[in-house]
Parts: C-alpha cells; sequence; structure tokens
C-alpha cells in the first residue's frame, strides 16, 4: 500500500467535494439556513524558507498530510488537507524584482527598499530567475504525486500597492501625489509582473486543487483568485479609487469568478469602492480587521462573502450576533 494512498480516499474525494459545493452555495447566495454558519479550519504544511532541502519538506509533509487524512473527515469544519511553500514569505514578489531580502532572528523575513528612483522600474524576466524555475519545479514535483484532495497554495503574491510599499516604503505614498506617472508606472510594471505569476499558476495547476496564499484560513471554491490588501490602511478613499483599484480589479479578473482581498487593518474607508468592484466577490478580515465585521457586512453587497478570523475582540457569538450566520465564512483555529 502506498504511503499516500490515503490522499486518493474516495471517501475523502467525496468530502472535500462535498464542502465546495456548500462553499459553491454560499457565493451563490443559496446555501440553506441549516448550513449555516460554514467554519473553516484547515490541515496546512506550511512553510517560509528558501534555502534548504525543499524536495524532503514536501514529501515529509505529504506524508503528515496523509497521516492527519482522518481528521479532514470533519463535519463541523471545512478542513481542506494544504501544502503552501512560500519562499521570503510576503516578500516573495520583492526578491523576484531584485530588492535584499534577509531573514530576522526569529525567522521572519524583511527587505531592504530598492535605491533607483521611482518611475523605472522594469518588469523582471521571470524565466531567468533561479528563484522562480524553483517554485516551477516544486510545482512539477507536487503534481507529480497526483494527489487529488491536497490544496496547492500559492506563495505571497500580493498586490500592485503592497508590493510597491514593500519595495520604496513611505516615498511610494509620496510620490502617488507628488508624482503620480511615476507611482503609475511602477504599479503598473508590479501590476504586469503578479498577473505573468497568477497566469502561470491557473494554466498549469488543475482549478479544482488551486487556491492562493493561506489556503487553510482562506480556501475558496474553485475558480476563485485573491490578493493581499494589508496596505491599503495607508491611503485615503480618493487615492485608492483614482490610483489603484485598476490594478486589483485586473488581478481578480484573471479568475474566472472574480476573488477575495485579504485584509488586517482600518481599511473601512474603501467599502463603497468594493462595494462596486464586481470581481471582488469576497473579503477576509482579521486582528483590527475583524473588529470592523459589522461595516463590512452592512456595506458590502449581498453576494460579497466575509471570512472572519476569531480572535478576542471578534468571536463567534459576536460574529453570528452581526451576520446571523448569513454571508460568512468563520475561521476558528
Amino acid at each position: 500500500m502506498n504511503k499516500f494512498d490515503k490522499l486518493n480516499n474516495p471517501e475523502l474525494i467525496k468530502h472535500r467535494d462535498d464542502w465546495l459545493e456548500k462553499l459553491n452555495a454560499l457565493f451563490s447566495c443559496q446555501l440553506s439556513s441549516a448550513h449555516r454558519p460554514l467554519f473553516l479550519n484547515g490541515i496546512a504544511k506550511y512553510t517560509e524558507e528558501f534555502n534548504f532541502n525543499w524536495g524532503n519538506w514536501l514529501e515529509t509533509s505529504l506524508t503528515e498530510l496523509a497521516d492527519d487524512s482522518d481528521k479532514a473527515m470533519d463535519n463541523s469544519a471545512f478542513r481542506p488537507l494544504c501544502i503552501n511553500f512560500n519562499p521570503h514569505g510576503v516578500h516573495f514578489i520583492d526578491f523576484l524584482f531584485g530588492a535584499e531580502v534577509f531573514q530576522l532572528e526569529d525567522n521572519s523575513w524583511q527587505v531592504r527598499t530598492l535605491d533607483s528612483p521611482i518611475g523605472y522600474l522594469q518588469k523582471p524576466e521571470l524565466d531567468n530567475l533561479p528563484a522562480w524555475q524553483l517554485m516551477k519545479d516544486f510545482a512539477d514535483k507536487f503534481l507529480n504525486y497526483n494527489l487529488e484532495t491536497v490544496t496547492f497554495g500559492l506563495p505571497t503574491i500580493a498586490s500592485a500597492l503592497n508590493i510597491a510599499v514593500n519595495l520604496y516604503g513611505q516615498e511610494i505614498l509620496v510620490e502617488m501625489i507628488t508624482n503620480p506617472e511615476a507611482a503609475k508606472h511602477d504599479f503598473q510594471v508590479i501590476s504586469d509582473a503578479l498577473c505573468e505569476i497568477h497566469k502561470w499558476y491557473i494554466e498549469y495547476i488543475p482549478a479544482k486543487i488551486l487556491q492562493c496564499i493561506i489556503p487553510h484560513e482562506r480556501h475558496l471554491p474553485v475558480g476563485y483568485g485573491q490578493l493581499c490588501g494589508c496596505t491599503t490602511q495607508l491611503i485615503s478613499a480618493q487615492q485608492y479609487s483614482d490610483s489603484i483599484a485598476e490594478y486589483d480589479n485586473e488581478l481578480l479578473s484573471l479568475y474566472p469568478n472574480g476573488g477575495m482581498l485579504h485584509l488586517c487593518g482600518t481599511h473601512s474607508q474603501h467599502i463603497p469602492a468594493w462595494r462596486e468592484m464586481k470581481k471582488l466577490r469576497a473579503v477576509q478580515i482579521n486582528d483590527t480587521a475583524a473588529e470592523d465585521l459589522e461595516l463590512y457586512f452592512e456595506g458590502l453587497r449581498d453576494d460579497q462573502i466575509i471570512y472572519v478570523n476569531v480572535c478576542e475582540t471578534m468571536t463567534v457569538k459576536k460574529i453570528l450576533e452581526i451576520t446571523n450566520g448569513k454571508r460568512v465564512v468563520i475561521i476558528q483555529n
């Protein structure tokens, strides 16, 4: 018996598919009250390491997922089995753009901003970069296992604004006001690179198992994408509408059904813009953003789903008081 046979167990496949159907029903506004609210608590093997034996890590991680596969049969919460190789964490794209990315004592990653002026950024030639070849090799290795129930999580591809702030720090925010054409040039270059990477994964990884970053807490139905909107808390509603929304919409439009925006700070000034963004089908809120659940629930469209990470200030009880279990996925670790 192959040690990975458990990951192709027909009962496990059906159980996963049943949960995906519930998610589909939620996004189609057809989920019955008997199934509300939905809870999500995936089983993930995740790493941000870069220079290490990723082949051994992958095999060990899949072996551990196989050992844990019985836990995925939970009926009270969707517990997808997930592999997420995320080298350099939120600075993966920065590294591809040539920024110096380094590891801190706590093993997290940080970046040194570029010395070059804003307005002259060049799109990286991905096929010439060893770091991008590594990601393609990892995808190949994963697909060779031919596992039907393991979700493949993408690295942090983020958003144009996130990456620009990583690359330039506060200077990009100043440039948006003082030299908007230069800022726009670099936003477009970054967006083009992000879209190229997403397109490769969309074409190469089967849609049934493809998810963006952190799928164990942000798992979407098939055909939905995701981007990180963390840095939108730094700009006004007008700046977002005038300078950033087009790039977020462009990225989400790559996916057949649109997608999700991850938020973790004070972003509620953008709710009117997000309400009008047809390709935005969900937001995922945690930490400070979770405290604004009521604003999102009242301000977004009826077909926009809210993923909420339970925290000290936003308990399950409070989530249910606000939403009555409608339009919500509750992430409870």
